[in-house]
């Protein structure tokens, strides 16, 4: 089986891979030049444990070609970003208009159309299968569309990829049993055949649960500053119950996913999704809440700040609310970024970012970060405040001043 994958990123380059690593044909495409280039002499531009070696060695093999314009295949997997229209919330499906309207030229009867990328409800009836049918082709006869959200967790993506079970939304059951054949090379969790409606609003729901639960424990944690009570402890008494099962609170929520899935629901039905937008609101607030109490903390000066990853031990930084900090931030203070993930040249060494600085500022859970250098740390600055928004950090030395969320109200 030929596979053409639009996008190579942090969802199509793995969803490649697999596929290659299973006996099929290959065909990445991508608009960006240089990433085609270099995947073509293997070198991947992402973070994610296990796929260079399967890109590098299905390059050597000749089943895995990058290029900028699709090719003839079986199947066209859509795995291009989809993110939100500011003004009202709703999903901007410029992207996966595009290169559904890209693919055409090399459609032939009887391929398999897959939609990747999260969307709302209702776009596969309403806005994808318009183009494929303006085109000729007769959904579910000679041309089979489904939608087929992703549902994986960055560093773990080819473990989840094989092994979590898999959403088929065919827009007829027929669509939905060829999309199925098509996951059956390597997925070997449950194949669930459904509706490409169903499909599209269980994806943004796994997301919105996430993101509602989120929020309910940033909003705990902005209560216990206000009122006086560790927030930290509240969490972790309250889990002792049998059914309950808090998360933890941070600076905010990042990710391509729930920073923005949500927003798909709410813009359907915005007098009816209150608790969705409240959590989202609760959640976009987080970087403000950090940023009042770094001011409590230091009024001026140098902070290190660490970590622009959205999340622990990757270099995936979509939708940070690092940067929204950093941008509050940098009106007042002097900033130095250290990030061991990510290759960005204005950011510094370790060494360098605390030389001096008034204030260390975690805002991401890399295993880096869980165990400082202490005696560095004491001898480059003279009054060392550490501020945990990760709650990673247990111990310190009696010379550093850490806050957490557990014990802000003592500002």
């Amino acid at each position: 089986m030929k596979i053409c994958i639009m996008g190579q990123g942090y969802i199509g380059l793995p969803t490649a891979a697999l596929f290659t690593r299973n006996h099929c044909e290959v065909v990445g495409v991508d608009v960006n030049e240089k990433i085609v280039d270099n995947l073509n002499k293997g070198i991947i531009h992402i973070e994610e444990p296990g796929i260079s070696d399967i890109i590098q060695n299905a390059v050597k093999l000749g089943v895995y070609t990058a290029s900028l314009t699709p090719q003839k295949a079986d199947a066209f997997i859509i795995t291009v970003p989809t993110p939100y229209i500011i003004e009202n919330y709703s999903c901007d499906l410029s992207y996966v208009v595009s290169a559904c309207e890209s693919i055409i030229p090399f459609l032939e009867k009887g391929n398999t159309v897959i939609i990747e990328s999260t969307i709302a409800p209702m776009s596969t009836d309403e806005t994808i299968k318009p183009i494929f049918e303006n085109a000729g082709f007769t959904i579910g006869e000679d041309l089979y569309l489904a939608h087929c959200p992703e549902r994986v967790l960055p560093g773990k993506i080819i473990e989840e990829l094989i092994h979590n079970d898999r959403i088929i939304g065919g827009v007829t059951t027929e669509c939905a049993v060829k999309a199925s054949e098509v996951y059956g090379q390597f997925v070997e969790g449950e194949l669930m055949l459904t509706e490409a409606k169903t499909a599209e609003l269980s994806k943004c729901m796994e997301n919105t649960f996430r993101d509602v639960n989120i929020a309910l424990a940033n909003e705990l944690a902005k209560i216990c500053a206000e009122i006086g009570v560790n927030a930290l402890d509240v969490i972790k008494m309250a889990n002792k119950h049998p059914r309950v099962n808090l998360h933890s609170p941070g600076p905010g929520v990042g990710g391509h996913c729930l920073a923005i899935d949500p927003y798909f629901i709410y813009a359907k039905a915005p007098e009816t999704a209150k608790i969705i937008k409240l959590a989202r609101d609760t959640n976009n607030s987080m970087p403000g809440f950090v940023c009042e109490y770094v001011e409590k903390m230091i009024p001026e000066g140098k902070i290190a700040l660490l970590g622009v990853s959205y999340k622990g031990n990757t270099g995936d930084d979509r939708e940070s609310p690092a940067y929204e900090i950093i941008s509050r931030l940098s009106e007042n203070y002097e900033i130095a970024i250290h990030d061991p993930h990510i290759d960005n040249p204005s950011f510094v060494g370790f060494a360098e970012a605390v030389d001096d600085a008034d204030l260390i500022l975690i805002l991401c859970d890399h295993d880096e970060f869980k165990y400082l250098d202490y005696d560095l740390i004491l001898k480059k600055m003279s009054d060392p405040i550490i501020f945990d928004t990760k709650n990673i950090i247990r111990e310190v030395p009696s010379e550093i001043k850490l806050f957490n969320y557990g014990n802000l109200y003592e500002l």
